[in-house]
């Protein structure tokens, strides 16, 4: 852990002056648009799978829906990255995976969002397909083909290796490694 770090429930984050620079150096308007946020994480020429998902990341840190991402939206998004209790995390995965903001997760949903995230992270030891009948199997309580965010979180934290697997796989500290170092990592 590097010394400007912070543990989880340290208070603010003290390297806020660090990602406010950034900010402002990366995005002198203080606005940030989907076009700049690709470019600020080097993830131009994805495919079109790919620049669903970054979209979709977008759209949930424009928590105003204005199109783009005011520092304070970038700072939430940060410290929920951070240092986000569990459940806040997995309320913020079901919204990315709701597209149609139904308040339901169905499995094309579950499986277009777990490909795109295939297409960046590349990291996986099972198909999209694989992972949505997995994910219904363990916790689709009522078999109805739909999760309810109740179903979603309940499910999830009741089984240790799905949460992990989520966590893993949705892991956004990729990204806020290349907002802190300016430059893409490979994973």
């Amino acid at each position: 852990m590097g010394a400007n770090e912070s543990l989880p429930g340290d208070g603010p984050v003290p390297e806020m002056h660090h990602y406010y620079s950034k900010f402002m150096r990366e995005c002198p308007s203080g606005q940030l648009s989907l076009h700049e946020f690709k470019k600020l994480l080097g993830l131009q020429g994805l495919d079109p799978q790919g620049d669903l998902y970054i979209k979709r990341v977008f759209d949930i840190f424009d928590l105003n829906q204005d199109g783009f991402i005011d520092f304070l939206e970038f700072i939430a998004a940060i410290n929920l990255v951070i240092r986000g209790k569990i459940d806040q995390k997995l309320k913020w995965y079901f919204k990315l995976y709701d597209a149609d903001g139904n308040g339901c997760i169905d499995k094309k949903e579950l499986l277009s969002i777990f490909t795109a995230i295939q297409a960046i992270n590349g990291h996986t030891n099972m198909s999209a397909e694989e992972f949505t009948n997995m994910v219904f199997q363990k916790i689709d309580v009522n078999n109805d083909g739909e999760l309810t965010l109740e179903e979603f979180i309940t499910g999830v934290e009741r089984d240790g290796d799905l949460m992990e697997l989520i966590t893993k796989s949705f892991d956004l500290s990729n990204v806020l490694k290349v907002i802190q170092s300016g430059r893409r990592h490979s994973i």
